[in-house]
């Protein structure tokens, strides 16, 4: 019996007309408050998607950030960070809002010293059409987000338009490799430089989020961004034509056999986030925020009284096959789940917040 005949049926949606701002507020201080009690303390990816969590969900609050995101970056700048990987910079997004909320000279430090690793020669390697890789010879789309939002952000507080222009050139390099000519749906990444099309649920999100962070930042409105805009239509279109009534993506969001009926939270979070924020930079609207809510909606069931989202994939590696990614467990609480539900929940009270939308 395969895999995917073994998952469970899918819980039952919420009401949407029950996601008031209060409830949704009130979730969100849960995940958050679940999350600060998780014991992290790595510099690390996951973290950085917790702490830029907390940071969105203060914006879309009007509340002061959860204390855990500056006693994390602080205890790290004062320690000492140590940055192995590109994903590693995924952190430094926090650490540059973080300077953007406070002014606070060591925040900016800390931007510069990341950004002096990722200038350093030797140690990020470039396919052949200038996009980050992975790892040598594998082009991956986390590297989009976790690199990509750092220049963004760092751009944003420190008035340097050249490190947001990058990031626009880092989207546009990986959706070359990784997005289908036909269908608009992005790839887990490349192996040996060959693309391995296999449609994994937050590759999608974090090339949404990539993108919808980007066209947020760029004031210029120039052929890049449009470019941006236009692939991420395709892309947030064509998952809202994949997605299931209940509102949960698969594993997998194209509806493989191996992995049909393997929901993913985490992913579903983070395509909701970039849903809600796409319709509000005027990308098909009504759609996408239809296709937004659908998704919050399924979400906030995998939600626990104490705040862990439920069935969130563990770190995956890039699979070469289909049936590889039916086989992640999904049964521990991940930092990812936990910050990418914060986006969400804050995407979504910054909806409710706009006049004259409703669910």
């Amino acid at each position: 019996m395969s895999q995917a005949a073994l998952a469970g049926p899918p819980l039952m949606p919420a009401d949407q007309r029950d996601l008031t701002p209060g409830l949704l507020a009130a979730t969100a201080e849960r995940i958050a408050a679940r999350a600060a009690g998780m014991g992290l303390r790595q510099w690390f990816w996951g973290e950085g998607v917790v702490l830029q969590g907390m940071l969105r969900l203060a914006e879309a609050t009007g509340r002061p950030p959860h204390p855990f995101a500056a006693e994390f970056i602080d205890g790290h700048l004062l320690s000492g960070i140590e940055l192995g990987h590109v994903n590693d910079l995924a952190p430094g997004t926090a650490c540059a809002d973080l300077y953007g909320l406070t002014g606070e000279q060591r925040y900016k430090d800390g931007c510069e010293r990341l950004l002096r690793w990722l200038r350093r020669d030797g140690v990020l390697t470039r396919d052949p059409g200038g996009a980050i890789e992975h790892w040598p010879g594998g082009v991956w789309a986390d590297t989009v987000y976790m690199a990509g939002a750092f220049l963004i952000h760092c751009g944003v507080h420190t008035g340097r338009s050249e490190l947001i222009a990058e990031a626009g050139e880092q989207i546009l390099a990986h959706a070359r490799i990784l997005q289908h000519p036909e269908t608009g749906l992005y790839a887990h990444g490349s192996h040996q430089g060959s693309t391995i099309w296999c449609h994994w649920g937050r590759a999608n999100a974090w090339a949404a989020l990539a993108s919808v962070e980007y066209l947020e930042a760029d004031r210029c409105h120039g052929e890049a961004s449009e470019r941006v805009r236009g692939l991420l239509r395709r892309q947030l279109l064509a998952l809202a034509d994949h997605q299931p009534a209940h509102g949960v993506w698969d594993v997998l969001v194209d509806g493989q056999p191996e992995n049909r009926g393997i929901l993913e939270t985490s992913a579903a979070a983070g395509i909701a986030a970039a849903m809600f924020r796409a319709a509000a930079l005027g990308i098909e609207p009504d759609r996408l925020r239809a296709a937004a809510w659908r998704a919050l909606a399924g979400l906030h069931a995998y939600v626990t009284p104490d705040g862990t989202l439920t069935r969130t994939s563990a770190g995956t590696i890039l699979q070469l096959i289909p049936f590889g990614y039916s086989v992640i467990r999904t049964d521990m609480i991940q930092p990812w789940g936990q910050g990418l539900a914060l986006h969400a929940y804050a995407a979504a009270l910054n909806d409710r917040a706009r006049p004259g939308q409703s669910a």
